[in-house]
């Protein structure tokens, strides 16, 4: 068996690793609302987060498509900007990650906002920390085993990605054909020798998140306010 090509995978790392940032920055704020508002719109946007969850990847993954097309909105303003189309595009691929994989970055975080209570944000406060402040240096610190599991989750559910991909941004290679696909492209003509082994290489990496995200949580200590 010969050695794979490994453009898939390291183009599937680069999607995982800017999909799982962005995710980051969205999705911190976004779990900070739900763990703390009283809004009567929470169950809407949980559900909404969710959806990617319970959704089929290729249903999403077409409403994707055109909602991202040059002749919808999104897609006419960026085309209009850039010159390029969202889809069959990296950053379409990227857009596309971050909706599949908004739940697996949310609901961590938002377990975690839930858990630490509202004690240490209420004695910050009385210490006249800003608001700002108390989330940096209390709040986050509390919720590192929830930071810790969105990331990695997040990070490893895009990796594994197929039907949004493939979707939204086809078989281009060196452009969109992450590893899952590749791994497709060689059942489809028989090669199963290839893929096997891009399968293989997918199936350490998986493993070896999972066992290290519940081998990190068993020595963080956990603290509830």
């Amino acid at each position: 068996m010969s050695w794979p090509d490994l453009g898939p995978l390291w183009l599937s790392v680069q999607l995982a690793g800017v999909t799982t940032l962005f995710l980051l920055l969205i999705g911190t704020p976004l779990a900070w609302w739900l763990a703390n508002t009283k809004s009567r719109m929470r169950p809407f946007i949980e559900a909404v987060t969710a959806l990617p969850l319970v959704l089929p990847p290729t249903v999403l993954g077409f409403y994707l498509l055109i909602f991202l097309s040059p002749n919808s909105t999104i897609g006419g303003l960026w085309r209009d900007a850039t010159g390029t189309s969202l889809t069959f595009s990296f950053s379409g691929l990227v857009l596309a990650s971050m909706i599949y994989s908004l739940p697996f970055m949310v609901q961590p975080l938002q377990t975690a906002f839930e858990a630490t209570g509202r004690g240490p944000m209420e004695a910050a406060a009385s210490l006249r920390a800003s608001r700002l402040d108390a989330f940096f240096f209390v709040a986050a610190p509390l919720a590192k085993r929830g930071f810790l599991t969105a990331i990695v989750l997040s990070f490893a559910h895009t990796i594994g990605e197929f039907g949004v991909v493939l979707m939204v941004g086809g078989n281009i290679p060196g452009q969109t054909r992450v590893i899952s696909i590749a791994i497709y492209e060689q059942v489809e003509v028989l090669d199963y020798a290839q893929a096997h082994a891009l399968s293989l290489i997918l199936l350490v990496f998986s493993f070896t998140v999972l066992l290290a995200v519940y081998t990190l949580n068993r020595r963080i200590p956990v603290r509830v306010g």
